[in-house]
This record gives structure tokens, C-alpha cells and sequence, in this order.
């Protein structure tokens, strides 16, 4: 496995993932809740590579 295949797409999942840890660890407590959205936040970020690419047309 090459990592740098998966590079931009392993720090979009952290840093998606970090930020809505920081703000649901704004008062301290993480919630069921919002480890969920942090979950939801990584898993997005991880979606947008599984979806290919439109492909291009000569229609604008």
C-alpha cells in the first residue's frame, strides 16, 4: 500500500475530524452526539474520495 496514494485524503479525515472535535470540546464533555458529528465530519472527508470525478464534456 502506497501511502502517498492516500496522503490528502487521510489528512482531510484528520483535519475535518480535529475540527469538529474541537468544537464539541468546547465545554469539556463530548457527547454521544457529538462524537457522532466527528465521526460523520471523518467519514464525509473519506467520501469525497470514494466518489470519482465527473467526467469531462465539451457541453458549457
Amino acid at each position: 500500500m502506497r501511502v502517498t496514494k492516500y496522503a490528502k485524503t487521510i489528512v482531510a479525515g484528520i483535519v475535518a475530524g480535529g475540527t469538529a472535535l474541537t468544537v464539541a470540546l468546547g465545554d469539556d464533555v463530548l457527547t454521544a452526539t457529538e462524537g457522532i458529528t466527528v465521526a460523520l465530519a471523518v467519514l464525509g472527508a473519506f467520501g469525497v474520495y470514494v466518489v470519482p470525478n465527473a467526467k469531462d464534456t465539451d457541453v458549457r
